[in-house]
């Protein structure tokens, strides 16, 4: 299946049904009245986050959602039906923007959520309505209500406890190969990746869920390379595993600081999250080449890297423990800045 995660869609809710003229005409009745019903609503456009979707590309060959029409109304008081919905279904992670794609509408993070998107037009009353004391054959009725229609962005956010991030050919897709059932494309050549791939990892018993991204070049924030419109797979991250690839990189303190640069340059908080940083391929580097590489890493990054091989294993599980541990500290924070009941008392 094609990994889609923007979509631009239009949608159109529902018209209503139009009011009814009519009277009541029936053997002996000498004065019947006015009996004509209302129309019916238009149908409404929802959006809905469900179970079993990991991408949006069923709305890369249906682009136009438009609901029903509201039925007219009839005659012997008679309302007409309401016009069917629509729903789209999306995956977990997705966003709902503005045509401006800048917007924020909706952002379904739970399967369940539903948001409605456009309301459908009323119905019309019909001539029975009108029906006063002073205005007992009214001649006249009400058309429905038109619906609303606009162009929206769907986008995806892959939802994951890590995120892998680095320089092309870094390493990163083998290692979430190496910890996961996930078979991403795995080559000796920068940008073997050209869309996010998503694992499910293991580890004491413990699971989470880390997502890979193509990487990031100097300049990515302005379109250079893949550019940067894959980072939003990360931001809903809790911690990011930062691989440097020690043996072909000839400073990995400048590299780090290149991934670095274009980290604060996306913003939207990648910048500030918790990372673990690692010098990847380590088993095609000799002892002393490991420690110079570590040093210069190390003097840019302001922590002692961790020494890395996906290909042997090298400390792939003290990786993955370092981070199910940052994941639980976060989950931790999050929960105590959450006051309880009992902490925030009564207030009038």
């Amino acid at each position: 299946m094609k990994f889609l995660d923007q979509a631009k869609i239009f949608m159109r809710s529902g018209n209503g049904g139009a009011g009814c003229v009519s009277f009541r005409r029936e053997k002996y009745i000498e004065y019947g009245g006015p009996d004509g019903g209302d129309g019916g609503r238009g149908g409404d456009v929802w959006v809905e986050c469900v179970d079993g979707l990991n991408t949006l590309i069923d709305y890369r060959y249906q682009q136009h959602f438009k609901a029903e029409t509201g039925i007219h109304g009839m005659g012997k008081n008679r309302t007409g039906a309401d016009g069917g919905d629509v729903t789209l279904k999306v995956p977990v992670g997705t966003q709902v923007l503005e045509e401006d794609n800048e917007t924020v509408v909706a952002d379904l993070t739970e399967v369940g959520q539903k948001v409605l998107l456009l309301k459908g037009g009323n119905g019309g009353f019909g001539n029975a309505h009108f029906k006063s004391s002073v205005n007992q054959a009214p001649r006249r009725a009400n058309p429905g209500l038109v619906g609303e229609e606009k162009w929206i962005w769907l986008r995806l956010k892959l939802i994951a406890d890590a995120g892998l991030v680095g320089l092309p050919n870094a390493g990163k897709s083998t290692f979430l190969a190496t910890v996961s059932a996930a078979k991403p494309k795995i080559a000796d050549y920068p940008f073997t990746t050209l869309h996010p791939n998503l694992g499910i990892v293991q580890i004491d018993g413990n699971s989470f869920a880390m997502a890979d991204i193509p990487g990031l070049i100097e300049g990515a924030h302005e379109g250079t390379g893949l550019g940067d419109r894959f980072l939003g797979h990360v931001e809903r991250t809790r911690v990011l595993l930062h691989l440097v690839d020690g043996s072909s990189v000839e400073d990995p303190g400048e590299a780090y600081r290149v991934v670095r640069g274009e980290l604060e340059a996306y913003g939207h908080g990648l910048a500030e999250k918790p990372e673990i940083v690692a010098l990847s391929k380590c088993d095609a580097l000799t002892d002393e080449l490991i420690e110079e590489q570590s040093a210069s890493l190390e003097a840019a990054c302001g922590q002692k890297p961790l020494i890395l091989s996906s290909a042997s294993g090298h400390n792939v599980d003290r990786a993955l423990r370092m981070i199910m541990r940052a994941i639980d500290k976060d989950k931790q924070d999050s929960a105590n800045e959450v006051p309880s009941k009992e902490q925030e008392g009564w207030h009038p």
